[in-house]
């Protein structure tokens, strides 16, 4: 089995996930974008992984949308988006909680028809390093 290591921005937050993810999906639906504060959420997703929390495990919070399947779970102290189970025990961890790279490419980008415009066309955009000058 492989281990995937992860954990919260202030560090209060430690967990393990012991297995393959089966998918990577970048979700562009209005709901992940309230999530993130992004143009989308990066979620890796398993029906067989299991989540091991090492560490902050009182530190942890989940929100669901009422009326909605729509959920994530968070640490309550900085806000990081972290691991849930989901519907029939599905598996999804927020890509950016991991402490370790990701050598899975993306699966898809989902639902696309509410993808934010300000996201698209962003190969002309600049880069930097770092915080520009």
């Amino acid at each position: 089995m492989t281990d995937h290591l992860g954990s919260c921005l202030c560090g209060t937050v430690k967990f393990e996930v012991h297995g393959q993810f089966d998918s990577f999906y970048l979700c562009h639906c209005e709901w992940c974008q309230k999530d993130t504060g992004s143009a989308y959420a990066a979620n890796l997703f398993s029906q067989s992984a299991k989540l091991a929390w090492i560490a902050g495990v009182d530190a942890v919070t989940s929100f669901t949308l009422p009326g909605t399947r729509h959920s994530k779970s968070f640490c309550k102290l900085c806000g990081s988006a972290l691991p849930s189970i989901q519907v029939a025990g599905l598996l999804v961890v927020p890509a950016g909680c991991l402490d370790i790279e990701i050598t899975m490419l993306p699966t898809a980008h989902i639902f696309t028809s509410s993808k934010a415009a300000w996201g698209q066309g962003l190969r002309d955009v600049p880069e930097f390093g770092g915080l520009p000058h």
